[in-house]
């Protein structure tokens, strides 16, 4: 693994650039939402309702784009049930749990630090 930001920039040339897919891919998996979401999906496979509850905030026409763009990126699998009413599931992907075995350290980062860094550390 890769100890500094050079290091990674090295490997591949133009990685981080301007117009590169690596920036795509950071927007997608690191706005508000998209790291919510993966994290919610993170604690097991959700229906919509779950997500929506889980993800404190998010708008319907929100959780619906988010969930749409996490599929398309191969991180979150889509699973239709045929029934009525319709029954959806949402899971990460093994890519999905991949990223989020990396990404939960940071979460975990930034919920003992988020009050202090805002002044509210008592």
């Amino acid at each position: 693994m890769a100890v500094s930001f050079a290091e990674i920039r090295e490997s591949s040339e133009g990685v981080f650039t301007d117009g590169c897919g690596t920036r795509v891919v950071l927007d997608h998996i690191m706005s508000k939402w998209g790291v919510l979401v993966l994290a919610s999906l993170s604690d097991g496979t959700r229906r919509w309702g779950e997500l929506r509850r889980e993800v404190d905030g998010i708008s319907e026409k929100m959780l619906a784009s988010t969930l749409k763009t996490l599929s398309a990126d191969g991180l979150v699998h889509r699973e239709s049930f045929p029934a009525v009413p319709p029954h959806v599931e949402y899971s990460l992907t093994d890519l999905g749990r991949d990223l989020m075995a990396r990404m939960l350290p940071l979460v975990e980062w930034v919920a003992v630090n988020a009050d202090a860094m805002l002044g509210r550390d008592d």
